[in-house]
């Protein structure tokens, strides 16, 4: 499974859960599903909602961020809440900005908000986390973040490119699955087709790695970061702002912004041939300055010159200095 599927299946399965006891509930066969996520999701959320949203199958709202750290607030969420709200998806960590959100606090929310709408005949809000970003850098509990549905994908924590979906309490029915594609009885008949047996014991591997060496990935990780926008903030003073930086953010994930430069962040990393880095999202890749820092509280001036730089578990502290002078020589050529 591809993250991309996984997502889609929780999304395909809020319409058809939904869709399947709105009558029941005498909420009306004629009220769309309403489904809330933020204005700073992965394109695998965003983009399947836009399109349900287009095709009249469900409503969406964008739930905006907080403009100073980049981080959804709880209160903005419950605003828009309605009696047809079937799901909240927000992702665990963003991808851009590292910014960690709330999930367990929203999860609370939901909980107690869902006993209420329980006595009152209202559709249950179910809730899904993408934490593809978040896996591998930060602790993550299914039981403690309370969700329903949560996804990750094993390329971001060294593992193979193959996706999971995790859903609570499956075994007992209590959380609803639907299929999306059908023709074999693989997958307990959710997914046909003949499982990818390597990968999937990759992802295992992996994982368990993880969970034997977090606490170590994890500093290591928050060290190298904390020495590369040290030397940054050193090197280039009042000419460097390092964007969210107010809110919890992922060990590893450092998004900054270059002042009194007419280069964007795509010039900038065209004159540094040995450093891998991008501009916002790796799959986005669309020259524009990042709606997603912008939405953050970026202005589009930072967010035009702003460069994206994660460190890996083997980034040395020689590697963090090689990174600021190869950006010190690229800018000075501006």
């Amino acid at each position: 499974m591809k993250l991309n599927h996984a997502n889609n299946m929780v999304l395909h399965t809020a319409l058809k859960y939904f869709n399947s006891v709105s009558g029941k509930l005498g909420q009306g066969a004629s009220l769309k599903p309403h489904i809330l996520t933020t204005n700073v999701e992965h394109d695998a959320i965003l983009l399947p909602l836009k399109h349900y949203a287009a095709e009249q199958l469900a409503e969406v709202d964008f739930v905006p961020v907080s403009m100073s750290s980049g981080q959804i607030l709880i209160e903005e969420i419950e605003k828009l809440i309605k009696p047809n709200t079937c799901l909240v998806t927000v992702m665990l960590a963003n991808n851009e900005t590292g910014v960690i959100m709330p999930v367990a606090e929203i999860s609370r929310k939901i909980r107690k908000l869902n006993e209420i709408r329980q006595k009152e005949g209202l559709c249950r809000i179910l809730l899904h986390t993408d934490a593809a970003q978040a896996i591998g850098k930060i602790s993550i509990d299914v039981e403690e973040l309370g969700v329903d549905y949560l996804t990750i994908v094993g390329h971001k924590f060294y593992g193979p490119r193959v996706g999971a979906l995790f859903v609570k309490e499956m075994a007992e029915h209590s959380t609803p699955l639907y299929p999306m594609f059908f023709g074999g009885g693989q997958e307990r008949g959710l997914r046909p087709g003949t499982e990818n047996t390597p990968m999937i014991h990759g992802l295992g591997c992996a994982a368990e790695l993880v969970s034997q060496n977090l606490q170590k990935y994890q500093e290591t990780m928050k060290n190298t970061r904390d020495l590369l926008e040290k030397l940054l903030i050193v090197e280039f003073g009042e000419n460097i702002i390092i964007n969210c930086d107010t809110a919890m953010r992922l060990p590893n994930t450092s998004s900054v912004s270059f002042r009194k430069t007419a280069m964007t962040g795509g010039e900038i990393l065209s004159r540094c041939p040995n450093l891998m880095a991008s501009t916002g999202a790796a799959c986005h890749g669309t020259g524009k300055p990042s709606a997603i820092l912008m939405a953050s509280g970026v202005s589009c001036e930072d967010a035009r010159s702003a460069v994206r730089l994660s460190v890996g578990r083997d980034t040395t502290s020689s590697e963090i200095e090689q990174i600021v002078q190869m950006l010190k020589v690229a800018l000075k050529r501006d």
